[in-house]
């Protein structure tokens, strides 16, 4: 019986699971049922909302494929007509240039047939007064003719009277002609020199001073001399030998003369003699002693003068040994002109003109100051100063051109670079201010009296002035017998007479001056 129920128990619940297994399968495919039902719906949806999505985006390209379609369009149609205007343009350009060649031509043709017509009048024309000169040349003998039978004069004769009639003006127009000729070709020819020349002299204005070969050493009393000439001679002759002075005590109150033509040596001298009166030891050992320690001060005081120098003109790197022959210039002169005033105003002038001609001042200036080292040699040599300058400039190692323009600056070498005529012409500038140099002083006085002399010997001049440092003569002429054409004609032949029978530098300006006055006095 219990068997029997535990069969039943185990099949009931066999049952019941099929049909649990049946009811669940019958409720799983219900709900896949509705599962596939509601995914069909949502597909559904879905499909509808993308096609319309699509059309919505088919509309959309398509729209923006029209409007790119329109741009490039529009852009090609821009293209075109620009394209078409080009060739619009070049057919209008080719269609002008073909009416004006044909414009040309046919002005050729018509200027050809006016010029063919011309010359065809111009040969009728020359025909014309060829035969009308044949005609008056027969006239003109014919005539001729009858004025000698006339007159009883032959053509030849007549001609010369009326030469001579006409000479004395056509002179004066001629004088006249020739001087403006001259003039103005001088100044069109010499404008730019004179413009470069002028304006560097006038940039440059120093003092000359005229050193002699003595100095004059004051003294406060008369009562020094003694001291200084010493028992029997012997303080003054140890001073000259140890100086190589020549000492002059003469009875010039309160001045004894040194004499020498080397200036050191005499500033020496000079610097000695104050140092023993200033002290009142006066005795040969002395002498000697001081004379000593006075030559090296002055040796140290000619290398700080050639440093004050070189620094002054704005030279820089220049070899000792140069410092000292700068230096030296101090104490030399060159026709009595100071070696070493004249040489820096060279350096000045040669800046300011190589300024005025594009080239290198600094250059110029090193040229001008050591143009004349040649003249402060320690030992005496026969060698010319502009060579002697230039072996030492090349020893201590100047440029080419510095030692070119030494060389060459009194033409003793062939001239390289164009430094050198800069420091010939400055050197010559420097040396040729009136009163610069005792010989150009007496050349330059000379002168003046010889361009008054030229104008005197001519007839009609009353007073003449050399004025202007001779470079204008002025010339005072007689009314009377000096007419206003003949002040012209006399003013162009006095300056003829000067270029031809005189040397001078630069020009000289003559003024003919002519006036009428009429005086009279009421009584």
């Amino acid at each position: 019986m219990d068997g029997m129920n535990l069969v039943f128990i185990i099949i009931a619940v066999i049952v019941g699971l099929v049909i649990g297994f049946v009811i669940a399968k019958t409720m799983e495919k219900k709900s896949a049922s509705t599962a596939i039902a509601e995914a069909k719906k949502e597909s559904a949806r879905i499909l509808k909302e993308a096609t319309s999505e699509g059309e919505a985006l088919k509309k959309d390209k398509i729209l923006q494929a029209k409007e790119k379609f329109i741009e490039l369009k529009s852009e090609h149609e821009k293209v075109i007509n620009s394209r078409e205007k080009k060739i619009n343009d070049a057919e209008k350009r080719t269609r002008d240039k073909e009416s004006q060649v044909s414009s040309e031509i046919a002005k050729n043709k018509k200027l050809n047939a006016e010029v063919d017509a011309k010359r065809k009048n111009y040969d009728e024309r020359l025909a014309f007064i060829e035969k009308k000169q044949n005609e008056v040349e027969k006239m003109h003998r014919s005539q001729i003719q009858q004025l000698e039978v006339i007159s009883s004069l032959s053509a030849d004769d007549a001609k010369a009277q009326l030469m001579e009639s006409l000479k004395e003006e056509a002179r004066t127009s001629a004088m006249k002609f020739v001087q403006d000729s001259v003039e103005e070709a001088k100044m069109t020819a010499q404008q730019e020199a004179k413009k470069i020349i002028i304006s560097s002299i006038q940039r440059i204005g120093t003092e000359e001073a005229v050193e002699n070969c003595v100095s004059v050493f004051n003294l406060e009393n008369d009562d020094v001399k003694g001291r200084i000439i010493g028992r029997e001679g012997r303080n003054i002759r140890a001073i000259e030998a140890a100086t190589g002075v020549e000492i002059i005590v003469d009875d010039t109150p309160e001045a004894i003369i040194l004499s020498c033509f080397d200036s050191v040596r005499r500033e020496i001298a000079r610097l000695s003699l104050h140092k023993l009166v200033t002290d009142g030891r006066i005795h040969p050992a002395r002498i000697e002693e001081v004379v000593k320690k006075t030559t090296r001060q002055i040796e140290e005081e000619i290398v700080e003068v050639g440093k004050r120098t070189v620094i002054d003109l704005g030279i820089h790197g220049l070899q000792p040994e140069l410092i000292k022959a700068v230096g030296r210039m101090k104490y030399r002169s060159s026709y009595g002109q100071n070696l070493l005033q004249h040489s820096r105003e060279v350096a000045k002038l040669c800046g300011v003109m190589a300024s005025e001609l594009g080239l290198n001042p600094k250059l110029a200036k090193r040229a001008g100051l050591l143009h004349d080292i040649g003249k402060v040699p320690e030992n005496e040599t026969e060698t010319p100063h502009a060579i002697l300058g230039m072996q030492w400039a090349e020893k201590y190692g100047e440029k080419p051109e510095v030692c070119n323009a030494i060389g060459a600056h009194h033409d003793e070498i062939e001239m390289t670079s164009l430094l050198s005529p800069i420091v010939q012409v400055c050197d010559a500038i420097s040396g040729a201010r009136p009163g610069a140099r005792r010989q150009v002083l007496d050349s330059y006085i000379q002168r003046l009296k010889d361009l008054e002399e030229i104008a005197f010997g001519f007839g009609g001049v009353n007073k003449a002035y050399a004025i202007q440092a001779g470079r204008e003569l002025r010339v005072m002429v007689e009314s009377e017998k000096v007419t206003d054409e003949k002040a012209a004609q006399l003013s162009f032949e006095i300056s003829q007479k000067i270029q031809t029978d005189m040397t001078y530098p630069g020009q000289v300006k003559v003024t003919v001056i002519r006036e009428t006055r009429a005086v009279n006095i009421a009584k």
